[in-house]
C-alpha cells in the first residue's frame, strides 16, 4: 500500500517514506566520491588535490538545482495540500523550464572562464591543466546536475521517492563502471573521471525528465506553461538557503583550500578531500531524511494540520539526534579503514587524514538537527528563517571558526573549526524553532 502526504506518520511509516530518499542521497555521495577514489589511486595525489581545488566551485551551479528543487517543492507541495492540483502541475513545469535555461547559461559561463577561476583558487602550475580539463567537463554537464538535484526533491513531492532512488542507483552504477573502465582501464586521468560524473549525471537528470514528459500515476504532471514570475521567485526565496548552502559551503571549502595549502601544502588539500568524500556520505543520511520529510511538512502545512506538524517534529529531532550519535561512533570507528582507501599509499598523508576526520566528525553530532531545521523551515515556505540558519551556518559561523582556530590550534584549528561552526548552527536553530512554535502551531 502506497503511503500518501495526507497520511498520519508513526515512526515505521515516517522511516518508511524517507528511506529512499536517504538512500538516494547516500548513494548519490558515495558515487559521486568514486571519481576521488580513482583519481587519488590511478592518477596520483597532485591530481587528487586538483580536483579537491576545482569541485566547490563548480558545487555552486549545481546549487540552483537544489534551490528549485527543495524551494519549488515546497510551494508545489502546500499547493496540493490546498487542493489546487492544476496550479501545482503548473508551478512544477515552471521549475523545471527555468532550471533548464539557467543550466545551459552557467555551463557556458563556467566552460569559458575555467582558467581564470582555476588561478584565482589557487592552482600552481603542477595542478593548473588538471583543474581546467576536469572543471571544464564536469560544467559542461551542469544541466543535467541541476536536473538530477531538482527531481531529488520533487520525485518525493509526486509520491514516487522509490523511483528517485533507482533513477539515483542507475546514475551511480554508472559513474563506477565509467570510473573503472575511464582512469583505471583507458588512462584518461581526470578527464576520464570528469566525463565519467558527467555521463552519470545525465541518467539521474534525464530519466525523470523523460517520466514526467509522459503520462504517469503520479500527483505531477510536466506540462507546457508560461513562465510566472512570481511563483518562481517564491520558489527561489524560499529555497535560497539551499543555494546558500551550496555556494556558502562552497565559498568556505575553497578557503579551507587556501589554509591548507597554507599550513600543510597540496598534503592539506588531499587530506581535506578525503575528509569531504567521506563527510558527504555521513551528511548524505540527514540531507537525504530532510528532503524526504519536507513534502510531507509542507502539505500538512498546506492543509492546516497542526497536530501532524507537532507529530512530524518531535519525531524528526528524535530521529537526527540519535543518527548523530550513531554517525560520530561510526566514523571514530572507520577513521583508517576509510582514510586508506583513499590515500594508503602515502604513511604521511594518511596519518595527517585520519586524526583529522577524527576530529572533524564530532561536528556530526550537531549536523542533523541544524540540516533539518533550515530543511523545516523551507517546508514552511519560511525561506528566510532558512536561509539565515544555512548562512550562518555554512559561512559565517565556520569562515570566523577557520580564521580564527588555527591561530590557536595550527592545523588542528582547521579541522577543529567545523565542530565550532556546528555547535553555534544548533544554538541558533533551536532558539528559531523555539520562537516560531505559536506562529506554526508544531
Amino acid at each position: 500500500m502506497e503511503i500518501k502526504l495526507s497520511d498520519h506518520f508513526t515512526y515505521k511509516k515516517l522511516l518508511r517514506f524517507v528511506l529512499p530518499s536517504v538512500a538516494m542521497m547516500i548513494f548519490t555521495s558515495i558515487y559521486g566520491v568514486v571519481d576521488g577514489l580513482f583519481v587519488s589511486n590511478f592518477v596520483g595525489k597532485s591530481s587528487f588535490a586538483a580536483i579537491n581545488l576545482v569541485i566547490p566551485f563548480t558545487m555552486i551551479f549545481g546549487g540552483i538545482g537544489f534551490m528549485f528543487g527543495t524551494g519549488g517543492s515546497a510551494l508545489v507541495a502546500k499547493t496540493l495540500g490546498e487542493g489546487e492540483h492544476e496550479k501545482a502541475n503548473r508551478y512544477f513545469s515552471m521549475m523545471v523550464w527555468i532550471s533548464l535555461i539557467l543550466g545551459i547559461a552557467t555551463s557556458a559561463v563556467g566552460i569559458a572562464y575555467m582558467r581564470q577561476i582555476a588561478h584565482f583558487l589557487g592552482a600552481d602550475a603542477e595542478m593548473l591543466e588538471d583543474c581546467v580539463v576536469y572543471g571544464r567537463l564536469i560544467i559542461g554537464f551542469n544541466t543535467a546536475f541541476m536536473l538530477q538535484n531538482l527531481f531529488q526533491s520533487f520525485l518525493v513531492t509526486a509520491e514516487k521517492p522509490r523511483l528517485g532512488l533507482l533513477a539515483t542507483l542507475a546514475a551511480g552504477f554508472t559513474n563506477m563502471l565509467l570510473d573503472a573502465l575511464f582512469v583505471a582501464v583507458f588512462d584518461l586521468g581526470v578527464a576520464g573521471a570528469a566525463i565519467a560524473t558527467g555521463i552519470s549525471q545525465c541518467v539521474g537528470g534525464l530519466l525523470p525528465l523523460l517520466y514526467f514528459l509522459f503520462p504517469n500515476n503520479s500527483l505531477l504532471r510536466l506540462k507546457r506553461t508560461k513562465l510566472e514570475l512570481r511563483p518562481i521567485l517564491a520558489a527561489s526565496f524560499n529555497g535560497v538557503s539551499e543555494l546558500v548552502t551550496n555556494i556558502t559551503a562552497s565559498v568556505v571549502g575553497i578557503l579551507y583550500n587556501f589554509q591548507l595549502l597554507r599550513y600543510a601544502w597540496q598534503d592539506g588539500v588531499a587530506a581535506y578531500g578525503v575528509l569531504m568524500y567521506v563527510d558527504f556520505i555521513f551528511v548524505a543520511v540527514f540531507i537525504g531524511y530532510s528532503i524526504g520529510s519536507a513534502p510531507i511538512v509542507s502539505y500538512h502545512y498546506g492543509a492546516g494540520n497542526r497536530a501532524e506538524l507537532k507529530n512530524m517534529l518531535r519525531k524528526s529531532v528524535t530521529l537526527m539526534v540519535g543518527a548523530g550519535i550513531c554517525m560520530v561512533a561510526l566514523a571514530e570507528l572507520l577513521a583508517v579503514p576509510l582514510a586508506r582507501l583513499f590515500v594508503g599509499y602515502d604513511q604521511m598523508l594518511l596519518d595527517m587524514t585520519v586524526h583529522g576526520f577524527r576530529i572533524f566528525s564530532l561536528s556530526m553530532l550537531f549536523a542533523g538537527f541544524n540540516i533539518f531545521s533550515s530543511s523545516f523551515f523551507t517546508a514552511l515556505n519560511n525561506g528566510g528563517v532558512s536561509a539565515a540558519l544555512s548562512f550562518l551556518r555554512t559561512f559565517l559561523f565556520k569562515l570566523s571558526a577557520v580564521l580564527i582556530l588555527p591561530f590557536f590550534f595550527d592545523l588542528d584549528g582547521i579541522w577543529l573549526s567545523a565542530v565550532a561552526a556546528e555547535l553555534l548552527a544548533f544554538a541558533v536553530s533551536l532558539f528559531f524553532i523555539l520562537f516560531k512554535r505559536k506562529k506554526y502551531g508544531y
